[in-house]
């Protein structure tokens, strides 16, 4: 009997575990999602698109490139 607690002990805290780490990715998750959006908002706002956005992702690597002296 002893070793069927010793199990239940162990799974009980093996699952708080995992739920923490869920707990704190979510809130990672919404956080980021929350700042993405209110950035988008504010670009649009100064009359920029979602699309514009992606497309200077897209260009960062080039753009880094640039700053950096890899165009001269």
């Amino acid at each position: 009997m002893p070793v069927n607690i010793i199990i239940l002990i162990a799974a009980v805290i093996v699952a708080v575990l995992i739920f923490r780490a869920l707990l704190s990715v979510l809130k990672t998750f919404l956080s980021t999602a929350i700042a993405i959006v209110f950035i988008v908002v504010i670009l649009r706002v100064f009359g920029f698109s979602p699309q514009d956005l992606i497309h200077e992702i897209v260009n960062l690597p080039q753009t880094f490139k640039d700053l950096l002296g890899g165009n001269k």
